[in-house]
């Protein structure tokens, strides 16, 4: 069997972190579901950037939107996106069908511009989710403090979120804070929970970037060499070490959960993606993880210069993003 399909059996779920017009047009997103087993795909202004900015294929559509009259940059870039990840998401509708709405969504970011501005990513998170018209699309919005009410109201109101820009342990605790408090407004109208998808997408590589950074300086001003090789040991570890700890803390949260009608759906509550960035050339992919307590939560580096993993969080019967850390190549 195809070594990366092979990774769902191990409760890992492949998202792609890649997007582009020719891409879903020549079928090429279609062969990685069917031969490869992708199983969702993420996007973001940077990738977007490079699949309009490196190539022709939006040429045809940006000269019709300019024919009649001149658009802002923006409004001209959302268009794009817009279509794009419709098209994907149709694509990906039979995954997401078939999986019962754990896997099969396409994420969409807010402008990085709003990741200060609460009420301006809910507004914008509003009418992405409008546009875009797909049950199996996730918005993106950061973990930052004011992203964090953006996250509850949004998730309160039924819209899927894809929690990004996400490093630590404690703010992990404030996004499933934020994720349960949102449920539970859908629980107090008596909504439906189980339509509800989110992933907490866990960054991995950028941490480990930093902190090898810091090991390199530490390594050179050491002078056993004893020292030396306990500190380079540790290269590369400390991102994973770091998600496993955010994982333990969403099992713990997961026990806790403050109602019994959160708790009868934490299939909702129990997925989370981790984000890791792999150096390899080659194709972006991701890997989420369902995080049941078989799964160790590890993320699978494949060939890719990204690939995320997560630990489940997701509205089905396993989970894949929002309440629990994930690793994911971002």
């Amino acid at each position: 069997m195809n070594p990366v399909k092979a990774l769902t059996d191990y409760g890992q779920s492949i998202w792609l972190d890649f997007l582009a017009r020719g891409f879903i047009a020549k079928g090429e997103l279609k062969k990685l579901i069917d031969e490869d087993g992708v199983r969702g795909v993420t996007s973001n202004p940077s990738i977007f950037e490079k699949a309009i900015g490196h190539s022709d294929e939006y040429d045809a559509a940006i000269k019709q939107a300019l024919a009649t009259s001149d658009r802002a940059v923006a409004d001209l870039y959302e268009g794009l996106a817009v279509e794009d990840i419709k098209h994907a998401a149709d694509v990906l509708r039979p995954v997401f069908d078939a999986t019962h709405g754990v896997d099969g969504f396409v994420s969409m970011e807010v402008s990085p511009y709003l990741a200060m501005d609460t009420q301006g990513s809910i507004a914008e998170a509003r009418r992405l989710w409008r546009e875009v018209d797909r049950s199996n699309l996730m918005i993106k919005i950061p973990a930052t403090p004011p992203g964090l009410p953006a996250i509850q109201t949004l998730i309160g109101e039924g819209i899927n979120v894809n929690i990004t820009l996400l490093f630590s342990q404690d703010v992990y605790e404030q996004v499933v804070e934020a994720y349960v408090s949102g449920l539970e407004a859908v629980a107090v109208r008596q909504g439906d929970l189980s339509h509800i998808a989110s992933v907490a997408s866990f960054f991995v590589s950028r941490i480990d970037s930093a902190v090898d950074k810091l090991l390199d300086e530490k390594i050179a001003q050491a002078n056993d060499p004893d020292e030396k090789a306990r500190l380079a040991a540790l290269k590369g570890k400390v991102a994973i070490a770091n998600a496993k700890l955010a994982y333990e803390r969403y099992k713990r949260l997961l026990r806790k959960s403050r109602k019994p009608t959160i708790r009868t759906r934490r299939r909702a509550l129990r997925r989370s993606r981790a984000k890791s960035q792999s150096r390899m050339p080659s194709s972006h992919m991701s890997a989420t993880s369902d995080c049941s307590p078989a799964s160790d939560g590890r993320a699978s580096r494949k060939k890719e210069q990204s690939t995320s993993a997560s630990f489940g969080a997701a509205p089905a019967p396993r989970t894949r993003r929002t309440a629990t850390p994930s690793m994911s190549r971002s």
